[in-house]
């Protein structure tokens, strides 16, 4: 078939025609279609040639022309495409290299193996168009609700026609074990679209605490207006949720806004998410009453929260217990999502027996080390005095309020407790010695005899080997591992070094060394500032 005979507004309808049926520009398939022509053609005049074919926007006739491009001579490589200046002289007035002489060639005749090509190729660009589209349209749409039809399941998976493509819900996306038929309407969360070689693929999720967010938005008017905000979300998917939120008008009362007339909003929600109990949270910046709420229903008698550790203590009535922990942990593990930290729940019984326990330990020591009788060690542990350095070296007057306890009674405490230090001091630092630590760790400053010991149990017996560890190696600190939180302890951990402590003694180690040059942890100072300061002495 040659191209010139067929009926030349026949290519225009053609693209407009599959550009309507596959939602793409009609420009795309008329670029697909002169990429086709191209090829044909330079499967007739040889592959070597730089064949284009233009079609015309209005009439539908299609050009083809032969290119040669003016190259140097050495890089002269294709002498069908190319050709060096001298040679183009024959065909253009002034050549430069890179101009491009045209020249119109006849058209080809379509035969039905180049035909079959050219379909292939314009097949394929329409696919490409039609995926470009397809991602382009879903790909700002991540984190948004979209309803869809149910097309086919798969191996547990649901394949959802949502409009302008098919979109995947993976068997662990959906809530429990709930299951659908073909065309049946389905509502779910784009949790990810991403583009790969066999086209865009978009993920869908009904487990994904931001569904449950999102269905919010939907049903409370004050959550998209940004009156309300919802601060968290933790969902035990078909089970149990939680969500936390704060209001920006003090006249609107965020819980009772979520929940709606008669529970109709939050009611609307659960039944969307086959049942899924919801609890709405207030939130709150200080972050123990944050979690007091977050523990409903279940009462809390005493928080402790340990910032470093990003842990948190709870104390909770006896039988308060099992409502606190829930169901399987479900409660306190939602609690722990919602405030990011981790949760310890005691009884109060358990909370008593372990104060008792330490005050007893506490005791102990004082009566051992200070040669105190069990009542006089009991009056300084329950004045909060925990170790002989607090008893070594606090003021006097803190020690004379104690039942009891004069001036002169107060400085044989603190004599006693400072020699009982020394003593203990010189036995670290033989122990540490007879481990083999060298005088050049021994005489670094900032470490004390127990803290030699201790680096010597680990092997750390010289400067060099202590300007080799990492700051968490001697202070400790968290690490997260498969979305646990991990303990990791330091060799001086227990001496309450911390991190910005280790750090700087393991640099000025390093500094001693020469492995570091000192001027370069200087901080720089502006040169300008110091240009224009020169500049003021000049002048």
């Amino acid at each position: 078939m040659a191209i010139t005979s067929a009926n030349q507004l026949e290519l225009l309808q053609t693209a407009e025609a599959v550009a309507r049926e596959k939602m793409i520009d009609p420009g795309l398939v008329v670029e697909a279609m002169e990429e086709s022509l191209s090829r044909a053609a330079k499967s007739r005049y040889g592959a070597e040639m730089d064949i284009r074919v233009k079609i015309d926007r209005k009439t539908g006739r299609a050009t083809f022309s032969r290119v040669r491009t003016v190259v140097e001579d050495d890089l002269l490589e294709n002498y069908q495409s190319e050709f060096t200046v001298k040679q183009a002289k024959q065909y253009m007035a002034d050549p430069k290299v890179g101009d491009e002489f045209v020249e119109e060639v006849p058209p080809v005749d379509m035969g039905r193996i180049a035909a079959q090509s050219a379909k292939q190729v314009i097949l394929q660009k329409v696919r490409e168009a039609e995926r470009d589209r397809q991602y382009e349209e879903f790909k700002d749409r991540a984190g948004t609700i979209i309803n869809g039809q149910v097309k086919r399941e798969e191996y547990g998976n649901v394949i959802v026609d949502v409009g302008r493509g098919e979109a995947i819900l993976r068997r662990n996306e959906k809530i429990g074990r709930e299951s659908y038929r073909p065309n049946d309407r389905i509502r779910c969360y784009i949790k990810d679209v991403r583009r790969e070689a066999r086209g865009p693929q978009i993920f869908l999720s009904r487990t994904d605490p931001q569904f449950m967010a999102e269905l919010f938005k939907m049903e409370v008017p004050e959550i998209y207006d940004g009156i309300i905000e919802i601060k968290a979300v933790a969902r035990d998917p078909g089970s149990r949720a939680k969500i936390a939120v704060i209001s920006y008008d003090s006249s609107i009362d965020p819980v009772g806004a979520c929940v709606g007339m008669r529970g109709s909003r939050v009611q609307a929600v659960v039944n969307e998410l086959q049942g899924e109990k919801i609890d709405i949270i207030p939130w709150n910046e200080d972050i123990p009453t944050f979690l007091v709420n977050a523990l409903q229903p279940a009462e809390v008698t005493k928080v402790v929260l340990d910032e470093d550790a990003e842990r948190i203590e709870v104390v909770v009535p006896n039988e308060q217990l099992s409502l606190a922990i829930g169901r399987r942990g479900q409660n306190v593990r939602l609690a722990s999502q919602l405030t990011g930290l981790d949760i310890d729940i005691l009884t109060e019984e358990e909370e008593s027996k372990r104060r008792q326990k330490e005050f007893e330990e506490r005791t102990q020591l004082f009566m051992d080390t200070l040669d105190l009788d069990e009542f006089f060690a009991q009056l300084l542990v329950s004045e909060g005095f925990t170790n002989l350095e607090e008893v070594a070296y606090v003021d006097l007057e803190e020690l004379l309020v104690i039942d009891g306890v004069d001036s002169d009674t107060a400085a044989e405490l603190q004599t006693r407790a400072k020699e009982q230090l020394e003593e203990i001091a010189r036995k670290a630092l033989e122990r540490a010695r007879e481990l083999g630590v060298e005088d050049s760790l021994v005489e670094f400053e900032g470490l004390t005899p127990q803290m030699l010991e201790a680096l010597a149990e680990d092997g750390v017996k010289t400067l060099e080997d202590f300007a080799t560890c990492a700051d968490w190696e001697l202070a400790g600190g968290w690490t997260t591992q498969g979305g646990q939180r991990h303990k990791d302890d330091g060799l001086l951990e227990k001496f309450d070094v911390s991190l910005e402590e280790a750090q700087n003694m393991v640099m000025t180690a390093r500094v001693l060394l020469g492995w570091v040059d000192p001027t370069e942890l200087e901080p720089k100072t502006n040169e300008a500032d110091h240009d224009d300061a020169e500049d003021g002495e000049e002048a």
